[in-house]
């Protein structure tokens, strides 16, 4: 297991702009030189250096050659800056996260791992990294993502009528359930909004060059690491699967007339122009969706009723089920879900990801009848059984729910990127690497 972290970045509210970046500076030690004034922040280059060690660390993990130091640091140190103006807006929007939400998150993570939390405080340990970096990194992660909701995916709407046009266009883009998904590698070379032709012109020069790089052979990881402005530039610009229709119309008509191992672009769009890489295609058989009919005991913890408390009131409870007590009769007695607890706990038929992922997670485990140990979620500690399961084909309803998350996931990743750019590019940044001026 690899943990990486991101230190927090200094929050100075009092005062603004450089002069009051400089003045927090001087509360730190001299030897640790600021890199980079981000409005009324600084990135200090210890910060910049144990993210460059992180990302190196990770990228050799995940196979991907890693580009020079140089190039490497200007990725990272743009990265750092994206991140810090996001959680500065975060902080003038009053988004906090409050501890509870922030130690079920580092639970999650650790039972993800299969690690109680000491165990996962150890391996953090062992890896040279301290438990409160870590949660700092987690509370980043979880300030930005609601930030984004909020100034993003909230204000993004998918109509019936685009949903329409998406499941029309699938038929031509050889969609449905199953149709082939293309493991995608993507390069952008961003243009601001609104861009004048000459900043256009010089985005088209750098985007041909990079272009012409890997088609005599640059590794386009690599490549994508070291000058793709999206967000998954330092994962070396993998998109992971995704069906045609999932795409731009533009880049998914590209997509179907390639071969894999084949190299596309540059090609124009309102975020810049792209280059694409189709690693792999596979094909999927019929989709067969699965509904489990399931119930549960909830006990919520509180002041008075700890993790360890309820988990041992659970494990009594789970040894009665054994003994052959009644469920629902346990579940009308002792369930904080007093919706389903007068239902002795039912649930009903849910369909896949309608619960919570750790719930879901234990739930797709059980066979019909057997009963769980105590699971946690953001809700509290559950005893889940599954009743029955039911498998169905495709319904018109299915795949209506199927396009609208993905015209949905398609038009956040567009508009994400396009407020990144547009963020960056209205902020005060002053860069202080030894051949940068400031911005």
């Amino acid at each position: 297991m690899k943990v990486l972290w991101l230190a927090l970045g200094l929050a100075v509210s009092a005062l603004s702009g450089s002069a009051s970046a400089e003045w927090e500076y001087s509360r730190r030690t001299v030897s640790d030189r600021i890199v980079a004034v981000v409005e009324d922040g600084v990135i200090l280059d210890s910060e910049l250096e144990q993210k460059i060690t992180d990302i190196k660390s990770k990228l050799e993990q995940s196979g991907t050659s890693v580009p020079s130091d140089d190039v490497l640091r200007h990725q990272v140190l743009d990265r750092l800056i994206l991140d810090k103006l996001q959680l500065q807006m975060a902080e003038h929007a009053g988004i906090k996260v409050d501890d509870e939400t922030l130690r079920i998150a580092v639970q999650q993570i650790a039972s993800r791992n299969s690690l109680s939390l000491d165990q996962f405080r150890l391996a953090l340990e062992h890896e040279g990294l301290s438990y409160a970096d870590f949660t700092a990194q987690i509370s980043d992660e979880i300030t930005i993502s609601r930030l984004r909701n909020s100034q993003v995916t909230s204000r993004v709407k998918v109509s019936e009528r685009e949903i329409d046009n998406y499941l029309a266009s699938g038929a031509a883009l050889g969609s449905g359930p199953e149709s082939p998904e293309y493991h995608l590698g993507h390069i952008l070379i961003a243009t601001p909004p609104a861009a004048a032709p000459s900043q256009l012109q010089t985005a088209y020069e750098k985007a041909s060059r990079v272009m012409a790089e890997l088609q005599h052979g640059a590794d386009f990881k690599r490549t994508a690491v070291s000058y793709s402005n999206d967000s998954l530039a330092l994962s070396g610009g993998d998109l992971g699967w995704r069906k045609a229709q999932d795409l731009p119309g533009q880049l998914a008509e590209l997509v179907l007339q390639m071969r894999e191992g084949e190299i596309k672009g540059p090609l124009r769009s309102p975020s810049g122009f792209h280059i694409i890489k189709l690693f792999e295609v596979k094909g999927t058989g019929e989709h067969v969706s699965t509904k489990t009919r399931v119930r549960h005991i909830l006990l919520k913890t509180s002041e008075v009723l700890s993790d360890d408390d309820a988990k041992q009131r659970l494990m009594a409870l789970r040894q009665r089920l054994e003994n052959g007590e009644d469920f629902a009769a346990l579940a009308r007695g002792n369930s904080d879900d007093k919706g389903s607890a007068i239902k002795g706990g039912e649930l009903g038929f849910v369909e896949p990801g309608a619960l919570v992922p750790p719930f879901e997670e234990a739930m797709n485990k059980l066979a019909v009848n057997q009963i769980s140990e105590p699971v946690q979620t953001q809700f509290g500690w559950h005893l889940i059984q599954v009743l029955e399961r039911q498998q169905q084909t495709d319904t018109t309803e299915f795949r209506r729910a199927q396009a609208r998350e993905a015209v949905m996931r398609r038009k956040v990743e567009e508009e994400t990127e396009l407020w990144l750019r547009q963020m960056r590019d209205e902020a005060y940044v002053e860069i202080r690497l030894d051949d940068e001026g400031g911005e």
